[in-house]
């Protein structure tokens, strides 16, 4: 099933989307809730973010493709998003003019469905409402000198506004396990990889996690990027394309 966050005559909704068209729920997906009898046409709403989460978490190097040379990590690397950095299909990603070097990293992004503590790997997934594309957008030149001199947690080279574009909708029926990921720039494809070679798995990534911060209901995980990454300039478009969930879209255009 794919739940949709959607703007129609001036109101958000929540809705079910079934071919053309979106059904409104009558509360969000992570409360009771019931279909109603309100139909739209998909082109006729605004797809949002389809969710709007009290926290991120992002696992850094958790595809082998991405690490390199590097040592692999014994444990999953977490970092930190803000929630104001999300944005939805379609919505500009700003690109700093101070930013030298500007990479998309398509990623899956799990979406939590109720508040957990100390979860197991076996009962992890009965913890998750679905999964949709995410943009873990990165100014490198920012990551690199934060990082370096601040200790900072890449507070701004991950975080700035726009740098968490997140959509179409929400998959609840994906599996996590064998997603195929790809993401293209202007067209050109940029990566291609496939979820089983996550480092990590979901149910490890929430097992970990839970042991030391409980998760709530609408909070979100982005599980890593495969493969080498690729700067995105002013008036590029950005595409990552989940094959089990569906395509997110987003213009990039320089900042001012």
């Amino acid at each position: 099933m794919r739940i949709a966050r959607y703007e129609a005559h001036g109101h958000i909704h929540y809705g079910v989307i079934d071919g053309d068209n979106v059904t409104a729920l009558s509360a969000s997906p992570f409360e009771e809730h019931t279909l109603t009898d309100h139909v739209h046409k998909l082109s006729d709403v605004k797809l949002l973010a389809p969710v709007v989460p009290g926290k991120i978490l992002a696992m850094g190097l958790n595809y082998t493709s991405h690490i390199g040379d590097r040592p692999a990590p014994e444990y999953p690397m977490i970092f930190h998003k803000t929630p104001t950095s999300v944005i939805g299909p379609d919505d500009a990603i700003v690109r700093p003019k101070e930013v030298q070097r500007f990479d998309a990293e398509g990623e899956m992004v799990v979406v939590i469905k109720d508040t957990c503590r100390n979860v197991t790997k076996e009962d992890a997934l009965s913890h998750v409402l679905g999964y949709t594309c995410g943009n873990d957008v990165s100014a490198r030149d920012w990551q690199r000198r934060d990082r370096n001199e601040n200790n900072s947690d890449w507070w701004r080279a991950k975080s700035a506004d726009t740098f968490s574009p997140m959509g179409p909708w929400i998959e609840t029926d994906a599996d996590p396990h064998n997603q195929h990921l790809r993401t293209r720039v202007n067209g050109n494809e940029e990566q291609n990889e496939t979820t089983a070679h996550l480092i990590f798995d979901v149910p490890t990534m929430i097992e970990f996690i839970t042991r030391y911060v409980t998760l709530n209901a609408g909070d979100c995980i982005f599980t890593g990027t495969p493969g080498t990454t690729q700067d995105m300039t002013d008036g590029a478009i950005c595409e990552i394309d989940i094959s089990g969930i569906g395509v997110l879209r987003n213009p990039v255009k320089l900042e001012g």
